[in-house]
């Protein structure tokens, strides 16, 4: 039986303030209650390299959601490696960078 999901985009200016703004888009479409603190922690992760805009990215298969961050630019240790990276890892059920390494992402269960 195949599972069915949905995606979501939305492109945020990289500034602080913005991250109330990420938690509440995040918030409003991903039923977890870690999702919020995820999607700022990739938020946050992803403003250290200091872009003009993070794309940030939702996407649902079944009982799966996925949080993604990224920038234009290439991650460094420092990004991917930062105190952000043990909260992401801990709330979440995997994590990693993107493939072009210019993201980050979490993936949750968030069904039965």
């Amino acid at each position: 039986m195949p599972e069915t999901g949905q995606s979501w985009q939305q492109a945020f200016k990289a500034l602080p303030e913005e991250a109330a703004q990420v938690r509440a888009w995040v918030g409003s479409r991903v039923q977890h209650i870690d999702a919020v603190v995820v999607a700022h922690e990739l938020f946050v992760a992803i403003l250290g390299t200091r872009p003009d805009v993070i794309e940030m990215t939702l996407s649902t298969a079944g009982a799966r959601a996925r949080i993604t961050a990224s920038g234009p630019a290439e991650l460094h240790a420092l990004h991917t490696h930062g105190p952000g990276l043990a909260i992401i890892a801990g709330l979440s059920r995997y994590s990693g960078v993107t493939t072009d390494t210019r993201g980050m992402w979490a993936q949750m269960q968030v069904g039965p």
